[in-house]
C-alpha cells in the first residue's frame, strides 16, 4: 500500500512537470532568439521558433517516458489494425459531435477561434513546415500530456477521458476573448475521443496516430484551399 501511493505521488509529480513545460514551452523560443540575436519575429521566423520549442518537448517527453513508450509500442504491435480500427471508431464519432458543435458555436461566436485563426495564419506563412510541426510533431507532446500522463494518474475510464478532454480543450482556447472558451465542447470532445481510444487499446499509439492524422488532414486541406 505505502508502495502504491508512493508511485502515485510520484506520477502526479511528473504530471505536473509535464504540464508546466507544455503550458510554459514558448520561452524554449528565446534560447534560438538570443543564440541569434533575433529581433524582428516575421511570421517565417514564428513558425520556426514554434517548431523549435515543439522539438524540445518530444525530446523531453520521449526521454521522461522512454520506458513506458517501449512498453506500449509492443502492445500497439501486437494487433496495429485492430488498434487503429478501434481508434477509429472513437474518432468517427468524436468528429461528428466536433462539427455540429463547431457550427453551433460559429453562429454565436460569429466566427472561428482565434487560437484557429493563428494557425492559419502560420500555415500561409510555412506551409510545408506547419504540415511537420502540427501534423507530426506537436501531436506527440500533446499526447503524452493530455493522454500519457493524465491515465498514469486517473484510473478510472470515465475521469480519465472527461479530465483529458476537458483541459485538452481548455488549453486549446486560453487567451482568446470570453466567448471563445465555447471552443471547450468541439476541442474537447476529440480529446474525450483520443482518451476513450487509449483507454480501450492500452496503448497512446493509438491515439497518437489518430491525432497525426486528424492534424495532418485539416493542413492540408488548408493548404490545398490557400495555394490552389
Amino acid at each position: 500500500m505505502k508502495k502504491d501511493k508512493v508511485d502515485i505521488g510520484f506520477k502526479i509529480i511528473k504530471l505536473l512537470i509535464v504540464f508546466f513545460l507544455f503550458y510554459f514551452s514558448s520561452f524554449f523560443q528565446y534560447i534560438p532568439v538570443l543564440l541569434f540575436n533575433i529581433h524582428n519575429v516575421t511570421p517565417k521566423i514564428r513558425v520556426l521558433l514554434n517548431l523549435f520549442s515543439n522539438l524540445c518537448l518530444v525530446i523531453i517527453f520521449f526521454f521522461m517516458y522512454k520506458d513506458d513508450l517501449r512498453k506500449e509500442w509492443k502492445i500497439f504491435k501486437k494487433d496495429p489494425w485492430g488498434k487503429i480500427n478501434t481508434g477509429l471508431t472513437y474518432w468517427a464519432i468524436g468528429i461528428v459531435i466536433m462539427i455540429i458543435s463547431n457550427l453551433v458555436i460559429n453562429r454565436i461566436v460569429g466566427g472561428g477561434a482565434s487560437n484557429e485563426e493563428a494557425v492559419q495564419a502560420m500555415i500561409k506563412a510555412m506551409p510545408l513546415v506547419m504540415l511537420i510541426n502540427a501534423g507530426f510533431i506537436a501531436p506527440f507532446s500533446e499526447e503524452m500530456v493530455f493522454r500519457k500522463s493524465f491515465r498514469d494518474v486517473l484510473k478510472k475510464r470515465w475521469v480519465f477521458a472527461i479530465c483529458s478532454g476537458f483541459v485538452f480543450g481548455l488549453l486549446h482556447c486560453l487567451g482568446g476573448p470570453l466567448i471563445e472558451y465555447l471552443y471547450i465542447i468541439p476541442y474537447g470532445i476529440l480529446g474525450f475521443s483520443f482518451a476513450l481510444a487509449y483507454d480501450k487499446t492500452d496503448s497512446v499509439f493509438t491515439p497518437l496516430f489518430l491525432h497525426m492524422f486528424h492534424n495532418t488532414a485539416l493542413i492540408l486541406v488548408s493548404i490545398l484551399r490557400n495555394f490552389l
